[in-house]
């Protein structure tokens, strides 16, 4: 792993994260022209990567959030009648499908979907399915008042993300654009749920931190990885919550099936 990878690795994984155009796709997308799909098969390679990756975007999310976070915690534990305590919690249940699936069948789906294009048909099935949700989705509905049944919903709809292609963001925001939740509130609620999502993603596979000794990354590469994600994490929560506030997701949508069909074109030619 050079410096230069882990710089690329970081920036996709920062873009990736949060806007909704999948990272994991992206990052397979990348061992693939690196010819690194041997390294990253090592487990004490990819935990101990995907680490430096998940630290990078935790930071950004959580400078991002921070006032938000104070907020919500200190409502949600003394009153959790208010709107913000009962965001806390409803953004707590939410984690709950998500972490599930996560634990029991990330490596498995992850396994049995890293081709080329089954990744490029979920970047395409996807993409049309945030459009729709888009397009037809009803704005009326904030994030504060998004409540437990719609919470619960975009939650469930989480657990799809660990397919390769789907994006938690993409399908998080398609959920809560189908719940009501205006475009700004439903990438709102999903920056949000993903602070204890990544959170307890990257705590996970702490345990695997053992092996970094091992695992060919050296420190500069590991600390580059984790800046980089950082930094173009926080620009891409800016960006998009930005962008919403007047456009729509078309040009994402159009940027999914396009890599979509590259990628299934390129296995098929």
């Amino acid at each position: 792993m050079t410096i230069i990878q882990a710089l690329i690795y970081g920036i996709v994984q920062g873009l990736g994260e949060f806007l909704p155009i999948s990272s994991t796709a992206h990052l397979l997308i990348l061992q693939k022209i690196f010819g690194q799909e041997a390294l990253f098969k090592a487990q004490n390679f990819a935990n101990t990567f995907d680490i430096a990756l998940h630290i990078g975007t935790l930071v950004a999310v959580i400078l991002f959030f921070w006032k938000d976070w104070i907020r919500l915690i200190k409502s949600g534990f003394t009153d959790v009648k208010s709107a913000s305590g009962r965001l806390f919690w409803c953004l707590a249940i939410a984690c709950i499908p998500g972490g599930i699936a996560g634990v029991l069948f990330e490596d498995k789906i992850t396994k049995y979907f890293h081709a080329m294009w089954t990744i490029g048909l979920a970047l395409i099935i996807m993409g049309f399915v945030l459009y729709i949700t888009d397009k037809y989705g009803r704005e009326r509905i904030k994030t504060e008042n998004a409540g437990f049944f719609r919470s619960i919903v975009i939650g469930i709809s989480q657990a799809l993300a660990i397919i390769p292609g789907v994006s938690r963001s993409g399908i998080t925001i398609a959920a809560g654009r189908v719940m009501g939740l205006t475009r700004e509130a439903a990438a709102r609620f999903t920056f949000l749920l993903s602070t204890p999502f990544i959170l307890g993603s990257a705590l996970y596979k702490l345990k695997d931190m053992k092996d970094i000794a091992q695992s060919q990354i050296g420190p500069v590469p590991f600390a580059v990885a984790i800046v980089t994600s950082g930094i173009v994490g926080a620009l891409s929560i800016k960006f998009l919550l930005n962008y919403l506030k007047k456009r729509g997701f078309g040009i994402f949508v159009v940027y999914r099936i396009v890599i979509g069909i590259v990628l299934i074109s390129t296995v098929l030619f």
